[in-house]
C-alpha cells in the first residue's frame, strides 16, 4: 500500500507529523544581518509558527508561481496572469480589486502566508479541497476528467501520467467525463465513499 505522501490522497494532503519551525530570513535571506533576523523572526513567529517547514516551502512555490513578474509583491497583474495560466481568462477587475483589497497592504510573502493562515484557520479541509475543485467549475456543470487530467500533469506540482492513472482508476469519470470531485474530496478527507 502506498504511504500517504506517494498516495493521490497524498498529493492532495499533506500529512506530516514534523513540528519544526521554518526560518524563512534564513532560508531566503541568508545574506541579512543576524539582527534583522531576530527583529524579522520576533515580529513574524506567529504567522511561520502555525505551519511546518514541508507546508511553508509548498506556500513559498505557490507565491512565487504566482508573483508572474518576480517583484517580490503579488499585484493585480499578477493574479491576472495567474488565472490567465489556469484557462480562466473572462476574470472581472472587480473580482481582481477585491482579491487585493483582502490584503493589509502590498502582498509581499509574509503577507501572503499571514492571508492564508487566516483563511485556514478553523477551516474545514474537505471544505476547502472542494472550493479549489469550484475555481474549475464556478457554474457547477462538472469537471471533464480529460481538463483534470491535463491540469494535473502541466500545472503546479506535476503529476505523473501513471499518478493520474492510478487516480482515475480509483475515481472513473461518469457517463458523460465528468469526474464527480465531491466524492473525491470526501474519500480524500474521510477515507470513505459517501452513502
Amino acid at each position: 500500500m502506498d504511504s500517504p505522501s506517494n498516495s493521490v490522497e497524498g498529493r492532495f494532503v499533506s500529512k506530516s507529523s514534523s513540528t519544526q519551525e521554518y526560518n524563512v530570513m534564513s532560508e531566503f535571506c541568508p545574506q541579512a544581518p543576524k539582527k534583522a533576523k531576530k527583529r524579522a523572526e520576533g515580529a513574524n513567529s506567529n504567522v511561520f509558527s502555525m505551519f511546518e517547514q514541508a507546508q511553508i516551502q509548498e506556500f513559498k512555490e505557490a507565491f512565487t508561481i504566482m508573483d508572474q513578474n518576480r517583484d517580490g509583491f503579488i499585484d493585480k497583474a499578477d493574479l491576472r496572469d495567474t488565472f490567465a495560466a489556469l484557462g480562466r481568462l473572462n476574470v472581472k477587475n472587480e473580482e481582481l480589486d477585491d482579491m487585493i483589497k483582502e490584503a493589509p497592504g502590498p502582498i509581499n510573502f509574509t503577507v501572503f502566508l499571514t492571508m492564508f493562515g487566516e483563511k485556514l484557520k478553523g477551516a474545514d479541509p474537505e471544505e476547502t479541497i472542494l472550493n479549489a475543485f469550484k475555481v474549475f467549475d464556478p457554474e457547477g456543470k462538472g469537471l471533464k476528467a480529460n481538463y483534470i487530467k491535463e491540469m494535473l500533469m502541466t500545472q503546479g506540482e506535476r503529476f505523473s501520467k501513471e499518478e493520474v492513472d492510478q487516480m482515475f482508476a480509483a475515481f472513473p469519470p461518469d457517463v458523460t467525463g465528468n469526474l464527480d470531485y465531491k466524492n473525491l474530496v470526501h474519500i480524500i478527507t474521510h477515507g470513505e465513499e459517501k452513502d
